[in-house]
């Protein structure tokens, strides 16, 4: 075998509107790769996030007959190896956006250059390169809006998506290719076995939540995007971020539909996306440092017990421990209610969005990089085009608002179900007489508020005006 090309697959794992595995397709044959980079600089996934990766790849692996050749270790010394071996002529990959992993991608490809090695790599994860959307100046946006409607919208169009290539000859490294299971990537067997029932990971599995949200979703989206307890979004982020589906094929699909109102509120939703790894390409630092330097100066709390608390949906506060509660039950939380337990964390808790950010990272299975640290920015107010602080999202109004009829809450906090609705989101204003028939003790069956909401309220708004006045 005298013409053989790698594809690395690392955040594609499809074969579907695959450029970098189409173009590897007019070798003779291909060699498929998957390398698990543990390497001091690369960013360690979370718990939910190697879950979701191990079924991916063994997706993956059974697409290809079981031709997936797996490593682990530093790519540049695994693709040397091979190069060698095998005699490449040729490698081939999909962009990724991470820092960490744009620099390594730099130094791979010098190398693979010097040894005249052909070295292709695509774009299979954005709809726009970060670097083709600036405005007028040449300088990236820092607002949403512009940058959707007058960058994107306004750009090239995004590519139409691929087939799926035929009639490939794939080879298989039985010398150096390593057992999925060596990976270790399933470490919380009991976490692990209570999110399985609540996903179909892979490509298939992808196509099929896409499906599903076309038939039921699509129609009452852009109104009933934001209600947590109805099936009006897609539930796609996690295999988006995997790349189990691109986001062309989102795109496409979705305006196919011609419900002109939901088909375009649901784009522009893929356009936030875009805009969170153009900060991150623009503003790498994005997932720890604060893109408005004011808030250096902000006091935040350290609580250790406050912070648990909030992780483990033990509040006292329904609407976020309902959101806390599904997170940890099943590896996502309702955009909505994100945003509602990220404001919680940041603004009445005062507790530094590192930490909520972190936690995200360890337990969402849609963990991304780009989506997570513009979020948390975004939601503490701190980031670029961000909710200005003194945004508080009020936790019981919210409930009251997008779970009226308190189905979420219920699903999440059964031991609360028995209250009226009147009460639900708010138990501790709840008489004594109806907790009693809902069978609550407040301090025993479901905790007292951690906090109280009008006057950490008022302690953040203060916080706030101190930097806001030192920064005059």
């Amino acid at each position: 075998m005298n013409d053989i090309a790698i594809h690395w697959f690392r955040k594609d794992l499809r074969l579907s509107d695959n450029p970098s595995l189409v173009a590897a397709s007019k070798h003779s044959n291909i060699l498929p790769i998957y390398i698990f980079d543990d390497t001091s600089d690369a960013i360690t996934i979370g718990s939910a996030s190697k879950w979701w990766l191990n079924f991916s790849l063994q997706a993956l692996s059974a697409s290809l007959d079981n031709n997936l050749s797996i490593y682990k270790g530093d790519p540049i010394d695994i693709l040397k190896d091979i190069i060698f071996r095998l005699n490449i002529k040729a490698v081939y990959w999909n962009r990724c956006y991470e820092p960490w992993q744009i620099e390594r991608d730099k130094k791979i490809k010098h190398y693979l250059d010097k040894q005249n090695i052909k070295v292709c790599s695509f774009n299979g994860s954005l709809l726009w390169e970060p670097w083709e959307i600036k405005n007028t100046y040449d300088k990236p946006y820092g607002v949403f809006t512009p940058f959707y409607r007058k960058g994107c919208l306004q750009a090239k169009k995004p590519r139409i998506p691929l087939p799926s290539p035929k009639n490939i000859h794939y080879i298989f490294d039985s010398e150096r290719s390593i057992q999925l299971q060596k990976l270790n990537l399933l470490s919380n067997h009991s976490w692990h076995e209570k999110l399985k029932k609540f996903w179909s990971i892979g490509e298939d599995g992808a196509d099929f939540c896409l499906e599903k949200f076309i038939e039921k979703g699509l129609s009452q989206y852009k109104k009933g995007r934001n209600i947590p307890a109805k099936p009006y979004v897609s539930r796609i982020s996690p295999h988006l971020n995997f790349g189990e589906i691109s986001p062309n094929q989102l795109w496409y699909r979705v305006l196919n539909e011609r419900d002109d109102k939901n088909s375009d509120h649901f784009c522009s939703e893929l356009g936030w996306r875009e805009f969170a790894y153009n900060q991150l390409f623009h503003h790498p630092t994005l997932p720890t440092k604060n893109l408005q330097s004011k808030f250096d100066s902000f006091l935040w709390v350290t609580n250790e017990d406050q912070l648990y608390a909030w992780k483990k949906g033990q509040t006292g506060i329904p609407m976020v421990d309902a959101g806390m509660r599904e997170l940890w039950q099943t590896g996502y939380m309702h955009n909505r209610t994100r945003m509602i337990v990220g404001s919680f964390l940041v603004k009445n808790l005062r507790i530094h969005w590192n930490h909520g950010e972190r936690w995200f990272w360890e337990t969402l299975v849609d963990a991304d990089l780009a989506n997570n640290s513009a979020s948390w920015q975004w939601v503490a107010g701190c980031g670029s085009d961000a909710a200005p602080y003194f945004r508080i999202f009020n936790p019981v109004l919210q409930g009251q608002k997008f779970d009226a009829d308190g189905e979420y809450v219920r699903r999440y906090i059964p031991e609360i179900s028995l209250l009226p609705n009147e009460y639900l989101f708010c138990p501790w204003s709840a008489p004594e007489s109806i907790l009693t028939k809902a069978k609550i003790i407040l301090g025993e069956t479901y905790p007292n508020p951690i906090v109280n909401l009008k006057l950490s309220r008022e302690a953040a708004l203060t916080a706030f005006k101190e930097i806001s006045a030192a920064t005059q």
